[in-house]
């Protein structure tokens, strides 16, 4: 009988799981969506700022972005009335406490949510400071159902106009060829740089023939703001004048939807694409924190 070799064991070490600290140990939250506050404002009245906030939004929402649209001309409102919407109630029944923010929502075409403000409303061209804290504490409410809220504001340099750019992380000054609307421009860009100490602007040029006309445009505006004060302006996009505009506001729908193909309607789309691509600033990415500061920064102005 032969002898056999005996195979020889492995021995296994035993699998020691690691230590976790608590906080590995502890679920990890879910990420909170932070919206990217946009305005859209301008330093004069017709320069096309309503239809422009309006068709950023149906694009943006072709990409999939839930976009919440705050009509912020309190008192000259027509941003439902050129998306054919008829809304039951809107931003001043929420100042006056007999609606919330969220009974006011209207949905737009495409799925954009609305914020109406009404028109002809001149109780509410001016909000005090305690309408302001009401209105942040539910625009805070609103902020993880969305990824941008696009702020149309009103014209100049009124006080809701400053409130409403500076409750912004990122800021689009609208100006036409026209010497009066640069003129405007600039004085926007200049309050808002010198008394609110806010550096960085979008710019896009409307109404203009062509992308050379655009880039003419913006860099007769850089020419001065170069000049005279210390801020850092980027162009955004052209948009060429197209007379079909007319027909989408009488057909009271957004103008990207009835003429996509239109050399306007593919340079918002240009835009809203350059849009989709900008971060939020980090240090004003809390959308409460933000609008604190903006009351904090106008009651020091």
């Amino acid at each position: 009988m032969t002898r056999t070799e005996a195979t020889p064991m492995t021995t296994r070490r035993p699998r020691i799981a690691p230590c976790l600290t608590a906080a590995e140990e502890a679920p990890r939250a879910p990420r909170r969506r932070v919206p990217h506050v946009i305005t859209v404002t301008s330093g004069k009245g017709g320069v096309g700022k309503t239809n422009f906030t309006a068709n950023l939004g149906w694009q943006l929402r072709q990409i999939r972005r839930n976009v919440m649209i705050l009509d912020a001309d309190l008192g000259l409102a027509n941003i439902d009335i050129i998306l054919g919407l008829t809304p039951d109630f809107n931003l001043s029944h929420v100042l006056s406490g007999e609606k919330t923010l969220g009974d006011i929502i209207t949905r737009g075409p495409g799925g954009l949510r609305i914020l109406p403000a009404g028109s002809g409303l001149p109780g509410v061209t001016d909000l005090t400071d305690a309408q302001k804290m009401a209105l942040l504490a539910q625009m805070e409410a609103l902020e993880q159902d969305f990824d941008y809220f696009l702020i149309d504001t009103g014209a100049g340099i009124a006080g809701n106009v400053i409130y409403f750019s500076l409750a912004a992380q990122t800021m689009i000054v609208m100006v036409t060829p026209e010497p009066t609307s640069l003129t405007d421009a600039y004085a926007l860009v200049k309050v808002l740089s010198r008394e609110y100490h806010q550096r960085r602007f979008k710019v896009v040029a409307n109404e203009v023939t062509d992308e050379a006309e655009g880039r003419e445009v913006f860099q007769n505006l850089t020419r001065v703001t170069d000049r005279f004060l210390d801020v850092s302006l980027d162009y955004l996009g052209h948009i060429p004048h197209d007379p079909k505009l007319r027909n989408a506001v009488r057909m009271q729908r957004p103008f990207c939807e009835v003429f996509p193909e239109a050399p306007a309607a593919q340079a918002i789309r240009r835009i809203a694409r350059r849009v989709s691509t900008l971060q939020n600033d980090p240090l004003n990415s809390d959308l409460g924190l933000l609008w604190r500061n903006v009351l904090v920064r106008e009651g020091t102005a």
